[in-house]
């Protein structure tokens, strides 16, 4: 790996699902590295063992694979590399920057209770720091790295600026707990290091953490990365994005029929700005994306906005890829598959249904005439709409498709002169035509549909309408 290239990561802890602020992270990790030619790597941060399963773990992988983010090399237990962060501060024990601490939890309470009591801070200050190592009792003690106690950290963020820290405000901070197992301060750092992470991208929750991190890089000597600190995501109501807002993890958007670009587009924008762009490609997103475009400021979480983009990018997708996408969407959300036939009719119905579906229920519904076999059963408004028309008309427009050539502009004519002769519009024979091919109110294009169904299947609903007609 060239030491100029962009490395960055997604570092998500597995204890449930990946959340829509989490796909957000990763999106940004990813397109800053995409765009520059680096890696993208991910890291699982699995070391509370109590709350991590495999499932989660699972879960965020098939989240981050429907959204498209591709990472770079396998996936990193951070629970695994344990015996390594263990290394890291031993050897800053023996390197004196940090040392053994012996007081036990009931001091540190009764230290911090006495400094309340007389208004002082709280910030616990071992009475080992210094101590002559002669001194040390056979008991437990934790390590603690030896936090310098003037002057001030300083972080040069690339979305907050620079934020000043006074190191009389970061304490002498555990790097081993008594059972000899790493805290998850020195865990990030570590493994950040030796995975060559050239930028942190992350939310702005762990802005106070880059402080008391810099403390590790720079006691063992390591370049620290470049920091961006994101802005969290807001519900409408201007507060954390929550369950009362909605959904929150990725997969229920797949299993609620978005697709995936539309919902990297959206969550791309959520937050980072290129002008006034709302709809882009991958590419444009990859060649665009960049730390100085971030706001500082909370973004809101648009449902409408979300639909809107959503519904761009289905209308100039690929016929094959959205059929394979709606494929899997009906897969997550539970529902039937379905067969070869009808993935080759959606297929082929597609340049009808594209237009003004935001999401794949709504393409799919669209979809209806082309997926429904015959007899094709109308619902209540199509039935009201059968009822204006005699099965006499529908029974005499038989023969006239027959000899159409089946192209639009002949089925136009067709039908156009067809109405004619019976002293109508053709505005009043469609309604009674899409309920007769599709069984529904709102259809795509009467012509559209007859030309995806063909001459054989559009006939033959058209007799078995007019058949329903007549027995009425």
């Amino acid at each position: 790996m060239s030491s100029d290239q962009v490395v960055t990561r997604f570092a998500p802890s597995p204890t449930g699902f990946l959340h829509i602020g989490g796909a957000r992270t990763a999106l940004f990790n990813w397109l800053y590295a995409r765009g520059r030619g680096g890696k993208f790597l991910l890291r699982i941060e699995d070391t509370d063992r109590e709350r991590s399963t495999p499932e989660a773990t699972a879960a965020i992988l098939q989240g981050l694979t429907w959204l498209g983010l591709d990472w770079d090399d396998e996936p990193i237990s951070q629970f695994e590399r344990a015996p390594r962060h263990a290394e890291v501060a031993q050897q800053l024990l023996a390197e004196g920057k940090a040392y053994k601490c012996f007081s036990t939890q009931e001091e540190i309470a009764a230290f911090r209770e006495a400094a309340r009591a007389e208004g002082k801070s709280t910030l616990f200050r071992s009475p080992w720091r210094d101590a002559d190592p002669a001194t040390y009792p056979d008991a437990p003690y934790v390590i603690r790295i030896r936090a310098p106690q003037a002057g001030s950290t300083v972080i040069r963020d690339r979305v907050q600026g620079e934020v000043t820290i006074r190191n009389d405000q970061l304490d002498d901070m555990i790097l081993l707990r008594s059972d000899g197992t790493p805290v998850y301060m020195l865990a990030v750092v570590v493994d950040d290091h030796d995975m060559g992470v050239t930028h942190v991208i992350r939310g702005d929750d762990h802005l106070n953490n880059a402080a008391r991190q810099m403390m590790i890089y720079e006691a063992m000597g390591w370049d620290v990365p470049v920091w961006a600190h994101i802005p969290l995501i807001h519900g409408p109501d201007g507060k954390k994005l929550s369950k009362r807002h909605g959904a929150l993890g990725a997969q229920e958007y797949q299993a609620m029929g978005f697709p995936a670009a539309g919902m990297r587009n959206y969550l791309a924008r959520l937050g980072w700005s290129h002008g006034d762009d709302e709809f882009f490609t991958d590419d444009q997103a990859k060649a665009w994306f960049d730390l100085d475009g971030i706001g500082k400021s909370p973004a809101r979480f648009d449902m409408k906005k979300l639909e809107n983009l959503c519904g761009q990018h289905i209308s100039v997708s690929d016929d094959a890829a959205l059929r394979q996408e709606a494929e899997a969407y009906l897969a997550a959300a539970g529902l039937p598959a379905l067969t070869e036939a009808q993935g080759k009719a959606l297929e082929t119905a597609m340049f009808c249904l594209k237009e003004r579906a935001r999401t794949f229920p709504e393409l799919l519904e669209k979809a209806h005439f082309a997926l429904v076999s015959r007899p094709v059963e109308p619902d209540e408004k199509a039935a009201k709409a059968l009822e204006t028309v005699s099965n006499g008309i529908l029974s005499e427009l038989t023969p006239q498709l027959q000899s159409a050539s089946w192209t639009r502009n002949d089925l136009e004519a067709t039908l156009g002169a067809f109405a004619e002769n019976q002293g109508t519009k053709f505005g009043k024979l469609a309604g009674p035509l899409r309920a007769a091919l599709a069984g529904r109110a709102v259809t795509p294009s009467v012509f559209d549909m007859m030309l995806v169904l063909g001459r054989d299947e559009t006939l033959a609903r058209l007799r078995d309408a007019a058949g329903r007609v007549g027995s009425n």
